[in-house]
């Protein structure tokens, strides 16, 4: 049904694909694999009508197509299921539906009726129930991610591309997407599904082609593949152990306590502690308060009552700005919103927590060349893959804008690290050496804490864990043998799922 052949993308020099050649057929799932800046997400704007090609083809149904916009693609039967929703927050699922293509009535006023009663048919068909005339902002997320997926089905879509769909969803409602998938295989909607989550790849996909660096690497029958050896494709070397080992000594001292700390009023008490040199895993379902306990901690947001000590002393932040001076910091959840400052460059970024280490000794003023020489370290340190320091953050990749935040807080020098979902949209390459930059940091000495959704990472990072549920520490797994994905489910359900 689908065919790129030879497409080529570069931009000011620099060739993001080189000769891609890609088939899909009717009713198929290919997973498209690559490490973050390997061209996975320019491929598709081309394939959706964002970029156009500077060299070959596009045919639908053996006839070329040149798109010169997402509108030609959507017309064509291309739909794009974002990472990140492009979702309206403030109008209702049924608008967004139909955005851009809004049934009329014969006066030419909008037909809100039939708009409304299409887009229940929509989400029937995937199975779906929900309240269409409720605004986007206050769905769900599974409810927005489904609301993506009649979006594209309501302008025809026979090829839909799912950048990341599981991202930001809970297992169960996972498992519902896959169930949709299998559905419009049925239909014979073929599927392009990027996904970092090999699991995922071997349950859904048929076949997988990998990108490296613009190029196809291979494209095999996922029937053929190991889990090991699409990491080893991914990354273009052997990674043969993705979670470092733990160190033979046991943690220092105690560096933060959290004797007491209270979000709000009607919430429970929350108490823990982190040593030097350690990993605490935070773990729990969403909604369980894992995030809102850490912001609170740094000052983010306010808390009612808070009886902390860090080295002894008493530790309570008004801002993470606070915190910061106290060498406290914190990787947050959405790197767009809280992480980076997009517009700026990598090296102005990675300097923001710490500026007087690049300011003159009198005047204040900035030292660019100072700027760029920490910078350069980091980017080589990191790995970040950019054209050079002076690139704007916005136009990196997930996984490199991610690697600028972590490199922006090993510029602060801190002694306490909050990573909140390091590896959240990172590829596996990417995931080994970010593993392996916090177990080096936990073995200077830094104490870490690692707030994750993903089961495999909290077992095998941590060197403890605290399961929380309903906003309270319900469970701690002290021991690495009580670390199990089996455990932790059990506790943050509260023995509902043993």
């Amino acid at each position: 049904m689908l065919q790129l052949r030879g497409v080529t993308k570069r931009f000011a020099g620099v060739t993001a694909l080189a000769g891609v050649d890609l088939d899909l057929a009717r009713g198929e799932v290919l997973a498209l694999l690559g490490e973050n800046g390997a061209g996975k997400s320019t491929l598709m704007k081309v394939l959706s009508g964002v970029y156009r090609p500077d060299d070959g083809r596009i045919l639908l149904d053996g006839r070329e197509v040149a798109f010169a916009g997402p509108r030609e693609a959507q017309a064509a039967g291309v739909g794009i299921i974002h990472q990140e929703f492009s979702l309206v927050p403030h109008l209702a699922a049924y608008e967004n539906v139909f955005l851009g293509r809004e049934r009329r009535t014969r006066f030419g006023t909008l037909d809100r009726r039939a708009m409304a009663a299409d887009a229940r048919a929509l989400l029937r068909r995937l199975g779906v129930e929900l309240d269409v005339d409720r605004p986007a902002a206050r769905l769900g997320v599974a409810e927005q991610q489904f609301v993506e997926i009649a979006k594209a089905l309501a302008g025809s879509a026979r090829v839909l591309i799912l950048d990341e769909p599981t991202a930001t969803l809970m297992a169960g409602e996972a498992d519902r997407l896959f169930e949709v998938m299998r559905e419009l295989q049925r239909s014979g909607v073929g599927m392009i599904f990027i996904s970092h989550h090999l699991e995922e790849i071997f349950r859904v996909a048929g076949r997988v082609q990998c990108l490296r660096d613009g190029r196809s690497v291979g494209t095999l029958p996922v029937a053929d593949c190991t889990p090991r050896g699409l990491v080893n494709l991914i990354a273009g070397r052997d990674i043969a152990q993705l979670y470092p080992p733990r160190p033979a000594g046991g943690p220092g001292p105690v560096v933060l306590e959290v004797r007491r700390l209270r979000r709000e009023r009607r919430l429970p008490d929350v108490a823990f502690s982190l040593r030097r040199g350690e990993i605490l895993g935070v773990a729990g379902l969403v909604g369980s308060g894992r995030t809102e306990v850490m912001r609170a901690l740094i000052g983010a947001d306010p808390a009612y009552a808070r009886d902390v000590r860090l080295d002894g002393l008493p530790f309570a932040p008004a801002s993470p700005a606070d915190a910061r001076a106290e060498r406290v910091g914190m990787l947050p959840e959405d790197r767009k919103r809280h992480g980076v400052i997009l517009p700026f460059s990598v090296a102005e970024n990675t300097v923001l927590t710490n500026l007087r280490a690049v300011r003159r000794p009198t005047g204040g003023w900035l030292r660019r060349g100072r700027i760029e020489a920490v910078a350069r370290r980091f980017v080589d340190r990191l790995s970040i893959r950019a054209s050079s320091t002076r690139q704007p953050v916005r136009d990196l990749s997930g996984g490199n804008q991610q690697k600028v935040v972590l490199a922006k807080w090993l510029h602060a020098d801190c002694r306490v690290l909050i990573f909140d979902e390091p590896t959240r949209g990172v590829d596996v390459g990417a995931k080994s050496e970010i593993y392996a930059l916090m177990r080096e940091l936990a073995a200077a000495g830094l104490g870490i804490i690692m707030v994750s959704s993903e089961l495999s990472e909290v077992v095998g990072m941590s060197d403890r864990v605290i399961v929380m549920r309903q906003h309270r520490v319900e469970r701690t797994l002290d021991r690495a043998e009580d670390i199990t994905a089996e455990g932790i489910v059990y506790y943050a359900t509260g023995g509902h799922l043993a």
